[in-house]
């Protein structure tokens, strides 16, 4: 059984047992979550499509952990005009583990 969720401005196609960063949640390792955008859930040849979400359709998930991805480096530079600025950016994530889905 597979779903469609929406959470963080992005979308992420999960399974029963999947592990996956999304973008930070205020909760503690351990805490559950539920996901209750979802926009298709496919079960065998079963496929519901939500016109934008599924009515009743949520995933479960609960929080594995708190972390931070691997640094980004940003380089500004101009030729031959003596200018060069470099930036670094760690995005912060949630690590999730999917429990259930349901319609």
């Amino acid at each position: 059984m597979h779903a469609v969720i929406q959470t963080g401005g992005k979308q992420y196609r999960v399974a029963e047992g999947t592990t996956l960063k999304i973008e930070k949640l205020e909760l503690g390792a351990g805490d559950s979550v539920e996901f209750d955008k979802v926009l298709l859930i496919q079960s065998g040849d079963d496929i519901k499509i939500g016109q934008p979400y599924i009515d009743g359709g949520k995933v479960t998930a609960t929080v594995v952990s708190q972390g931070r991805h691997k640094k980004v480096r940003i380089i500004k530079f101009r030729r031959r005009k003596h200018h060069m600025k470099k930036m670094g950016h760690r995005q912060y994530y949630t690590e999730i583990q999917i429990t259930g889905i349901s319609a």
